[in-house]
């Protein structure tokens, strides 16, 4: 199994999470859909002698859903009209968003480009934002958002039950990090002659420290959270060198305290949340002929 890249041919990544979150706060139960789906392009720039490859990635489009209680809050961009809502500006400002990737030869990020410009056009219309924004979206986390699906692939030639481990550790800030490891099995092709990876994680949460800086309308003082029957499954296309698909999903559930104008509370989380990757030759929001 390979990545294998064209100069100048785009291939598109459809990529949706599902997630659910059930809490339980001051005896109140709370329910906290949310769905979203970002529609990328790729697009192979130029590979130099050491076989380190510059991609170029943009956000084509957005589709969101967000439901509190009983009341939803839609966006998508893929279809005209207003569509106004607390977040449309928010997520009209990702749409367009274009970034260079250079990968080494082992598909692992070594530099990431277009951060700048990011976080400006996201902050335009919500300046209250830029700090928490800022911290969160360090290019360390940008470069974690793009990184899973290519990494996951083995840097070395396999066969079947062979497996190989990756871990990796997010810093939001305020809201605090996680590390998670990865456990990849090669399954064998299946009757497509795709090539089958299960995936096995196990994910951490670690509190923000006391210097971790501010930005929410709360603080997060202490938790006990962790990962529990969290498992996937990624399809390799080896003809065409890239992951057909992919899906993971992780459960999490556990405890915080957090403070809420100098009142802290405890707070009973459960979430499970589900992320699908489809790739394809042809946009998926360009209308075919």
């Amino acid at each position: 199994m390979a990545w294998k890249f064209k100069k100048g041919v785009p291939f598109y990544q459809e990529m949706t999470t599902d997630t659910t979150q059930k809490m339980t706060v001051l005896g109140q139960d709370i329910t906290q859909k949310q769905k979203v789906t970002f529609y990328l392009s790729w697009i192979p720039v130029a590979k130099d002698k050491d076989g380190n490859w510059t991609i170029k990635q943009k956000i084509e489009g957005v589709k969101m859903e967000i439901e509190i209680g009983s009341n939803k809050i839609p966006f998508d961009s893929t279809k005209k009209g207003p569509g106004l809502n607390p977040l449309s500006n928010f997520f009209k400002a990702l749409v367009g968003s274009e970034f260079i990737l250079t990968f080494d030869k082992n598909m692992k990020i070594s530099s990431f480009e277009g951060r700048d410009q990011f976080l400006k056009n996201l902050v335009k219309k919500n300046q209250e934002m830029e700090p928490l924004l800022k911290t969160i979206l360090s290019d360390e986390a940008l470069k974690q958002m793009s990184d899973p699906g290519f990494a996951a692939i083995p840097d070395k030639p396999v066969k079947k039950g062979d497996t190989w481990q990756k871990t990796t550790m997010l810093n939001m800030g305020p809201i605090g990090s996680f590390d998670t490891n990865y456990k990849y099995t090669y399954e064998g092709p299946d009757e497509k002659k795709l090539q089958r990876i299960k995936v096995d994680s196990t994910l951490k949460y670690v509190p923000p420290g006391p210097n971790a800086g501010s930005g929410l309308p709360f603080k997060i003082l202490k938790a006990d959270l962790n990962s529990k029957e969290s498992k996937g499954e990624i399809l390799f296309d080896s003809e065409k060198g890239r992951v057909a698909s992919s899906n993971m999903t992780m459960k999490m559930a556990g405890t915080l305290t957090i403070e809420i104008g100098g009142m802290s509370s405890d707070v009973t989380l459960d979430q499970t949340q589900t992320t699908t990757v489809k790739t394809s030759d042809e946009n998926p929001i360009t209308p075919k002929k």
